[in-house]
Protein backbone atom coordinates (compact mmCIF):
# COMPACT_ATOMS: atom_id res chain seq x y z
CA UNK A 1 0.00 0.00 0.00
CA UNK A 2 1.28 3.41 -0.98
CA UNK A 3 1.46 6.14 2.00
CA UNK A 4 1.20 9.44 0.26
CA UNK A 5 1.41 12.66 2.29
CA UNK A 6 1.23 16.70 1.25
CA UNK A 7 2.96 19.83 3.25
CA UNK A 8 2.23 23.43 2.28
CA UNK A 9 5.00 25.74 2.08
CA UNK A 10 5.19 29.01 1.87
CA UNK A 11 8.46 29.78 -0.35
CA UNK A 12 9.71 33.36 -1.53
CA UNK A 13 10.41 34.17 -5.52
CA UNK A 14 13.81 36.38 -5.66
CA UNK A 15 13.03 38.66 -8.61
CA UNK A 16 15.74 39.62 -10.46
CA UNK A 17 15.33 43.42 -8.59
CA UNK A 18 16.46 41.46 -5.37
CA UNK A 19 12.92 41.43 -4.25
CA UNK A 20 10.71 39.06 -2.08
CA UNK A 21 7.37 37.91 -3.72
CA UNK A 22 5.85 35.31 -1.41
CA UNK A 23 4.72 32.09 -3.75
CA UNK A 24 2.45 28.94 -2.00
CA UNK A 25 3.80 25.63 -2.59
CA UNK A 26 2.76 22.38 -1.96
CA UNK A 27 5.63 19.56 -0.76
CA UNK A 28 4.47 15.92 -1.69
CA UNK A 29 6.21 12.56 -1.21
CA UNK A 30 4.99 9.04 -1.93
CA UNK A 31 6.14 5.87 -0.89
CA UNK A 32 5.23 4.71 -4.26
CA UNK A 33 8.13 6.86 -5.64
CA UNK A 34 10.59 6.66 -2.44
CA UNK A 35 13.66 8.28 -4.52
CA UNK A 36 11.51 11.03 -5.12
CA UNK A 37 9.99 14.63 -3.53
CA UNK A 38 7.63 17.09 -5.13
CA UNK A 39 6.66 20.66 -5.84
CA UNK A 40 3.63 21.99 -6.79
CA UNK A 41 3.02 25.36 -7.86
CA UNK A 42 -0.26 26.89 -8.76
CA UNK A 43 -0.76 27.89 -11.64
CA UNK A 44 -1.30 31.65 -10.55
CA UNK A 45 2.15 31.89 -9.61
CA UNK A 46 3.35 30.50 -12.99
CA UNK A 47 4.48 31.41 -15.94
CA UNK A 48 1.60 29.44 -18.39
CA UNK A 49 -0.61 30.28 -16.39
CA UNK A 50 -0.61 26.25 -15.45
CA UNK A 51 -0.10 24.33 -12.40
CA UNK A 52 3.41 23.31 -12.37
CA UNK A 53 5.33 20.28 -10.59
CA UNK A 54 9.07 19.81 -9.55
CA UNK A 55 10.70 16.52 -9.20
CA UNK A 56 13.91 15.95 -7.89
CA UNK A 57 15.86 13.26 -5.38
CA UNK A 58 14.93 13.33 -1.94
CA UNK A 59 18.60 12.64 -1.24
CA UNK A 60 19.32 16.30 -3.04
CA UNK A 61 17.08 18.01 -0.18
CA UNK A 62 18.73 16.01 2.50
CA UNK A 63 22.35 16.97 1.27
CA UNK A 64 20.68 20.59 0.21
CA UNK A 65 19.93 21.20 3.64
CA UNK A 66 23.20 21.82 5.18
CA UNK A 67 25.81 22.25 1.57
CA UNK A 68 25.07 23.09 -1.79
CA UNK A 69 23.70 20.37 -3.66
CA UNK A 70 22.11 19.66 -7.26
CA UNK A 71 23.51 19.29 -10.79
CA UNK A 72 21.31 20.37 -13.60
CA UNK A 73 17.80 21.72 -13.21
CA UNK A 74 17.58 22.12 -9.45
CA UNK A 75 19.77 23.49 -6.90
CA UNK A 76 19.96 23.58 -2.99
CA UNK A 77 21.36 25.36 -0.27
CA UNK A 78 21.43 26.78 2.59
CA UNK A 79 20.70 30.75 2.67
CA UNK A 80 21.18 32.66 6.17
CA UNK A 81 19.86 31.73 9.32
CA UNK A 82 16.69 29.81 8.51
CA UNK A 83 15.90 29.67 4.79
CA UNK A 84 17.01 27.32 2.32
CA UNK A 85 17.71 28.22 -1.60
CA UNK A 86 15.76 25.75 -4.18
CA UNK A 87 17.12 27.10 -8.19
CA UNK A 88 15.15 25.93 -10.64
CA UNK A 89 15.91 25.77 -14.06
CA UNK A 90 14.10 25.46 -17.11
CA UNK A 91 14.50 26.21 -20.88
CA UNK A 92 12.17 29.09 -19.69
CA UNK A 93 14.51 30.11 -17.36
CA UNK A 94 15.52 30.25 -13.66
CA UNK A 95 13.49 30.62 -10.22
CA UNK A 96 15.32 31.31 -7.57
CA UNK A 97 13.11 30.81 -4.20
CA UNK A 98 13.45 30.64 -0.35
CA UNK A 99 12.52 28.36 2.07
CA UNK A 100 11.57 27.96 6.04
CA UNK A 101 14.56 25.19 6.73
CA UNK A 102 12.59 24.44 9.82
CA UNK A 103 9.42 23.20 7.04
CA UNK A 104 11.65 21.40 4.36
CA UNK A 105 13.46 20.05 7.40
CA UNK A 106 10.47 18.64 8.88
CA UNK A 107 8.75 17.28 5.54
CA UNK A 108 12.20 15.16 5.07
CA UNK A 109 11.94 14.03 8.42
CA UNK A 110 8.43 12.87 7.58
CA UNK A 111 9.76 11.09 4.08
CA UNK A 112 11.94 9.46 6.11
CA UNK A 113 9.34 7.75 8.58
CA UNK A 114 7.28 6.80 5.48
CA UNK A 115 10.47 5.11 3.74
CA UNK A 116 13.91 4.83 5.49
CA UNK A 117 17.05 6.26 3.71
CA UNK A 118 18.95 3.45 2.58
CA UNK A 119 15.23 1.14 2.57
CA UNK A 120 14.09 2.39 -0.83
CA UNK A 121 12.50 -0.34 -3.26
CA UNK A 122 15.00 0.62 -5.64
CA UNK A 123 14.05 -2.39 -8.17
CA UNK A 124 10.08 -1.93 -7.81
CA UNK A 125 11.49 1.89 -9.13
CA UNK A 126 13.23 1.24 -11.97
CA UNK A 127 10.44 -1.19 -12.66
CA UNK A 128 8.01 1.08 -12.97
CA UNK A 129 10.18 3.65 -14.69
CA UNK A 130 11.06 1.44 -17.16
CA UNK A 131 7.75 0.31 -17.95
CA UNK A 132 6.47 4.08 -18.08
CA UNK A 133 9.23 5.22 -20.67
CA UNK A 134 8.19 1.72 -23.07
CA UNK A 135 4.90 2.22 -22.58
CA UNK A 136 4.20 -1.57 -21.52
CA UNK A 137 5.85 -2.88 -24.62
Amino acid sequence: MDISFEQAARARLITAEDEEVPVPATLRYTSGDPLAVFVDFPAEVTLGGEEVTWTFARSLLDQGLSAPAGRGDVHIWPCGPGRTAVEFHSPHGLALLQFDTQALFRFLQRTHEVVAPGQEDVEAVVERGLSTLFGGV
